[in-house]
């Protein structure tokens, strides 16, 4: 997929999202067929997103929500319940009863923790399909042929190495999106929920940008650890802190590696997930 057709992709799941946040949304059109779902239990965000069976978006939710945090649960009752909740609304706002989900999880996470996934997935109402790791969902939509994905996730940037349109080699580590936070928090001497508040402000973003830069260079630093070697000729940043100010630019100086963050980058690794809900 192309930039132009992916940022098209999702513009369209965005405006639907956003159309969905309205008290009194419209009745969905609703097409036959198989629909697919996918579940992202995000360190900051908990996702839901439906897709049809052309893999168009139908119809999505997220929600702040700490029950995991770097790919591990760590509020299982408080996860189970956010999904049953998003689970429902999104079943009267489509008509249909949404049966099967894949879910994701960083690369690196034990067996037994990814198992977990799957078990709030199951307990909130599906049949949990699938479990694929985050930069492998996220190329199912980007479908980028040769370069790297790189997916900055709450509390993990996870990286996927592409080659011949295959993931040959995924790493992730710790540093993400809650670490802008944290530094923010620290430099403005605020609580760090209003630190959250801050960095998601695009008119607050270019204010932020000397506090949160050392942490975008760690993010970096780490990406190109692990393609060193390699024939990298782009890099495509995904998860919702990609589109903090100057971040890809950031990383293009830093790797010295074209770098690009396409449209509503937030939408990118969930809807990958759901487009791996197996029949």
């Amino acid at each position: 997929m192309d930039r132009s057709a992916l940022n098209e992709t999702l513009d369209r799941a965005n405006e639907l999202i956003h159309r969905l946040e309205d008290p009194a949304p419209g009745p969905l059109p609703v097409p036959e067929g198989k629909l697919y779902t996918g579940v992202d239990l995000g360190t900051a965000y908990l996702t839901v997103v439906v897709l049809d069976k052309d893999h168009e978006v139908l119809a999505g939710e997220y929600t702040f929500a700490e029950v995991a945090r770097d790919g591990l649960v760590v509020d299982y009752i408080g996860a189970v319940d956010l999904v049953r909740e998003m689970k429902a609304r999104l079943e009267t706002r489509l008509g249909r009863e949404l049966t099967q989900a894949a879910s994701g999880y960083p690369p690196g996470v034990p067996p037994a923790e990814v198992r977990a996934t799957a078990n709030v997935v199951e307990a909130g109402g599906f049949v949990c399909t699938n479990l694929v790791d985050e930069p492998t969902a996220a190329n199912s939509l980007v479908c980028l042929e040769n370069g790297v994905i790189v997916d900055v996730g709450g509390g993990t940037t996870g990286i996927a190495v592409v080659e011949g349109g295959k993931v040959v080699y995924s790493a992730d580590e710790a540093t993400g999106g809650t670490h802008f936070s944290l530094v923010i928090a620290g430099a403005r001497d605020i609580p760090y929920a209003e630190a959250e508040r801050l960095k998601l402000d695009p008119l607050a973003q270019p204010g932020l940008f000397p506090t949160v830069r050392p942490v975008m260079e760690k993010i970096s630093s780490i990406v190109s650890r692990h393609i060193d070697g390699r024939d990298t000729p782009e890099i495509v940043l995904v998860g919702g802190t990609s589109k903090f100010h100057r971040t890809a630019e950031v990383v293009e100086d830093f790797t010295g590696i074209s770098a690009w963050v396409p449209a509503h980058p937030e939408w990118v690794t969930p809807i990958g997930m759901a487009m791996n809900c197996k029949p």
